[in-house]
């Protein structure tokens, strides 16, 4: 029923101004506030439609939490020290990073937690699952308090929607979704040529542009330089600039077709890491990687945690710590497509895992 209202809503839509963007077609099938994906569907775990790395190990969160109490010492140790996430989803990665951060006391002393997020149905979720961190939420990075920052981010950036232009004979084109003649949605492409200077890249490729996280970046990148801290951004995507249709859509843990059935699945595209860091950077911000997460997770001592936790269990929970850490790692899976990029102040010491 919800995906039927949706579906007419885009359609009237598109009727009365013609094809949407890319863009505004992501933004509404995901957070329309009656009828989109996050307003109506849990989407993370096995009963969702997707599992993130803190849903596959609980090894990922707890080394985020001792990379956040390593960074804050390498920080001189403000107290107190904002602890931001952005997307928390059900607070798994929140909960485990807390647990892990409990070694150092001082530090979970100075943190103060918020979370960044527009779901009321998440927030519920996650108000059970942090009730004893006694969490602020906040819709936006603008109202969260001043002064030092440590955010993480895992899998946000590839969820923000994208615009998309494709190379055609004469010049770039804006791709869009329009209607066919019995009303199904399609892709499009926009007879006027694209108003923004893009790469000279070969006829029929597509480039995608993120303008929200490139509005992100600069206000992050703005706050650490003047106000100091530290940013985590874990993610899968790219380094350096391709071109690619990296479009996608998840429902059931299947791959599903974007523009059917809108506000039932997932969508999202792969992130440009390059542009997102030189969007900190040219507002005094400095960046760090991207690394690939293997390469970051090794650097911080996850095999070793992982044989800890293994230590004492029966056969079939050490399995489950083995094969949930191989996925993390393996680059058949997740160890090479998933990538870190830290950002800090100009000035700051070199982050743990990217040395």
């Amino acid at each position: 029923m919800n995906s039927a209202l949706l579906l007419e809503h885009l359609r009237e839509l598109i009727r009365a101004d013609g094809p949407l963007t890319v863009e505004r077609y992501m933004d509404i099938a995901l957070w329309h506030p009656d009828w989109g994906y996050y307003a109506t569907h849990q989407p993370v775990g096995a009963r969702g439609d997707f599992v993130t790395a803190p849903e596959i190990s609980q090894v990922f969160g707890e080394m985020i939490g001792l990379w956040l109490g390593e960074t804050w010492q390498r920080l001189s140790a403000p107290n107190p020290v904002v602890l931001c996430e952005l997307g928390p989803g059900n607070g798994t990665l929140m909960a485990d990073l807390l647990r892990a951060a409990a070694v150092a006391p001082t530090f979970r002393q100075a943190a103060r937690i918020h979370l960044i997020e527009t779901s009321a149905r998440l927030r519920s979720v996650q108000a059970q699952t942090l009730a004893a961190a006694a969490p602020t939420w906040h819709y936006s990075l603008a109202t969260v308090p001043t002064g030092p920052l440590l955010l993480v981010a895992n899998e946000f950036l590839d969820a923000l929607p994208i615009r998309q232009f494709e190379r055609g004979a004469d010049s770039w084109h804006e791709r869009g979704v329009g209607l066919t003649a019995d009303g199904a949605l399609s892709f499009v492409r926009n007879p006027a040529g694209a108003t923004e200077e893009l790469p000279d890249w070969p006829v029929g490729s597509i480039v995608e542009r993120r303008p929200a996280a490139r509005d992100l970046a600069h206000d992050l990148g703005c706050r650490l330089a003047h106000q100091g801290g530290a940013a985590l951004f874990i993610d899968y995507g790219y380094f350096p600039p391709a071109p690619g249709d990296t479009l996608q859509a998840v429902a059931r843990h299947r791959r599903h077709d974007p523009l059917r059935n809108p506000g039932t699945a997932d969508l999202t595209a792969h992130v440009d890491f390059a542009a997102f860091a030189a969007a900190t950077t040219a507002v005094g911000a400095r960046t760090w990687g991207p690394v690939s997460q293997a390469r970051f997770l090794k650097a911080l001592g996850v095999e070793i945690r992982a044989r800890r936790l293994a230590a004492g269990k029966n056969m079939q929970q050490q399995a489950q710590i083995e094969s949930g850490c191989r996925r993390l790692l393996d680059e058949t899976q997740m160890g090479t497509l998933f990538k870190v990029l830290a950002i800090t102040g100009a000035d700051a010491p070199t982050p743990a895992g990217f040395d």
